[in-house]
């Protein structure tokens, strides 16, 4: 029985050491401030490129609100790229309860 208990207890350990989300290291190293410099770097790029394509456009048509939608539609832009590259997302670290989520995997034989 006790030889079942700590396989189980590799197992989880295992689990926790190999899933985690895309940018976020588990092995507790610098990975989650990597996935914070990726995410300012994708907004504040994304700001920056469109309010310049923006501020062009208003040179061009003599208007003045372009710059505006530009640097809302960069910062738009941004956040979900950073979504998409799974930067944004929520992944458990060692010493997190693990709970919420889903069913363990622990039964399985």
């Amino acid at each position: 029985m006790n030889s079942r208990n700590s396989k189980r207890k590799n197992k989880r350990e295992i689990s926790k050491s190999t899933s985690g989300s895309t940018g976020v290291s588990s092995s507790g190293g610098d990975g989650g401030y990597n996935a914070g410099i990726a995410v300012f770097s994708y907004i504040i790029g994304g700001t920056i490129v469109w309010s310049l394509i923006g501020w062009g456009l208003d040179y061009l048509w003599g208007t003045r609100w372009i710059v505006l939608a530009g640097a809302l539609l960069g910062v738009a832009g941004g956040f979900y790229l950073s979504h998409m590259h799974g930067l944004t997302s929520n992944g458990t670290t060692t010493g997190e309860d693990s709970a919420a989520s889903g069913p363990s995997k622990d039964e399985e034989q």
